[in-house]
């Protein structure tokens, strides 16, 4: 997918991408020198300033819930800016959309009495179904996490 951002002559009024998780597995990321990525550290914004040749990745909701946290997903946004336009490519990895049928839950080998497992087994169309029903900036995991007793 390919994003665009013209120039924005007002940016602290605006923002070009609102706070949100990338919900498939992970996002590979190609910034072109304007920049304006963030990611949210505790309660803090952070800028990943572009680097030239340089990809960044992102670990998506999909792959935290498979991990069993052991891997996380970070809330991310893009600033609009001032100078433009912006442009960059993002290479989503996800499931086939076909495969709606197949249960993805914590990899067996990383859960242990230890470490429960934190969310129940889904299927992509139950993850879809939720992540399209509360919208970008909406934790799509809280949705599927396991309660206490469940454990």
């Amino acid at each position: 997918m390919c994003h665009y951002y013209p120039p924005c002559p007002q940016p602290n009024l605006a923002i070009g991408t609102s706070e949100h998780t990338g919900n498939g597995f992970i996002t590979v990321l190609l910034q072109d020198h304007i920049g304006g990525l963030q990611i949210r550290h505790g309660n803090n914004w952070v800028d990943i300033p572009p680097v030239a040749r340089a990809l960044v990745v992102n670990i998506g909701d999909l792959m935290q819930l498979i991990t069993n946290d052991k891997f996380k997903s970070v809330k991310h946004r893009v600033l609009a800016n001032k100078e433009g336009p912006r442009v960059s490519v993002a290479g989503f990895f996800s499931t086939p959309a076909l495969s709606f049928s197949k249960s993805y839950g914590p990899i067996k080998e990383l859960v242990s009495e230890e470490n429960p497992a934190i969310y129940r087994e889904i299927t992509i169309r139950d993850f879809n179904v939720q992540f399209h029903s509360k919208g970008i900036g909406t934790s799509t995991l809280q949705h599927f996490k396991l309660n206490q007793e469940d454990t």
